[in-house]
């Protein structure tokens, strides 16, 4: 019998994922991983097991370092990758190609984090282990077991960035870390949300366009995170009613990057407003791509907006 026969599948997220009635999960998207190396630009990368006890894992990338580069502190990025919370990883080739190539532009230390997948692990997993990754990297401001991160870090320049549902996950940590010490002094310095994965119960926008991508981003949320309250948990919509305030956020800049035909952009472009207009403290900035749509830049890096969104961000991370 073909292992994808209707009667043997739970859950069909096709061309996603694909859930069996005996709780096994294929995936279908991002499977390709590949294994660390020295690319020709000098990047380095490497994968350690950082939260063992939780079987979480990062992909390490330390730029190009010159001989007079040896007491200089590097920026810090932790990149949350996209996958609807369900699929991709750190480690597969779409990511490892794109965080080299922003690795040797910007110049920065970054730490790509697999995060556990739902649904073998629902959320708020996902979330907890983003921001234990977070605090794995803060801790290290006083030495630790990375001496790429305790011998070339600057602690004073953390930022965290994520696509689709990685866009989602760096909101959620960032809020966290205005409630929560990340530990030794440090704080967060910026955060890069790249077509974030926001939804609601209420369709706006392009949402009410195209009901048929809604109900998929629906279903999505309310699969990756059984014990939701709904679409309009604050999780999933921080412009909801109730939810908590956007002035919360714990970091001291925000970038907001938006594709003008992803369905996911009018969410966006309100979560934008609303945080600009919320009190918060820090700046915010907006990035628009004309012509585009959902993560472009992963897919077609050499294309001019995916250039243009790349200075943006090494301007952003230095």
């Amino acid at each position: 019998m073909d292992s994808t026969a209707t009667d043997e599948i739970a859950h069909d997220f096709r061309p996603y994922f694909i859930v069996f009635k005996d709780g096994q999960v294929q995936r279908l998207l991002e499977t390709d991983l590949v294994s660390p190396f020295l690319n020709p630009d000098g990047v380095s990368s490497k994968d350690l097991q950082i939260l063992p006890e939780l079987g979480v894992s990062a992909r390490l990338y330390l730029p190009k370092l010159d001989a007079g580069d040896a007491d200089r502190k590097l920026p810090i990025l932790v990149y949350y990758h996209g996958g609807g919370f369900c699929f991709a990883s750190a480690f597969c080739g779409l990511y490892q190609r794109y965080l080299t190539s922003l690795v040797a532009e910007a110049n920065v230390i970054a730490v790509s984090v697999e995060y556990r997948l739902a649904p073998e692990h629902p959320l708020p997993t996902g979330y907890d282990d983003s921001w234990a990754a977070l605090q794995w990297v803060a801790a290290h401001t006083a030495g630790g077991p990375e001496p790429w991160l305790s011998e070339h870090g600057d602690f004073d320049r953390i930022t965290i960035a994520g696509d689709s549902a990685g866009g989602n996950i760096v909101h959620n940590v960032a809020m966290r870390a205005g409630r929560e010490e990340l530990g030794r002094g440090v704080k967060l310095r910026g955060a890069i949300l790249v077509h974030p994965f926001f939804n609601g119960g209420e369709a706006i926008g392009d949402e009410v366009k195209y009901p048929e991508k809604k109900a998929v981003s629906d279903r999505f949320w309310m699969f990756s995170s059984p014990t939701t309250v709904g679409l309009d948990d604050p999780l999933i919509n921080p412009m909801a009613e109730g939810a908590p305030s956007l002035s919360g956020l714990g970091c001291a800049r925000v970038m907001v990057c938006l594709a003008e035909k992803d369905m996911l952009r009018d969410r966006g472009g309100v979560y934008y407003e609303r945080l600009r207009l919320s009190g918060w403290k820090g700046t915010v900035e907006i990035l628009e791509s004309e012509g585009e749509d959902h993560v472009f830049h992963l897919f077609n890096p050499t294309c001019e907006n995916a250039g243009i969104m790349m200075q943006r961000f090494v301007s952003f991370l230095n």
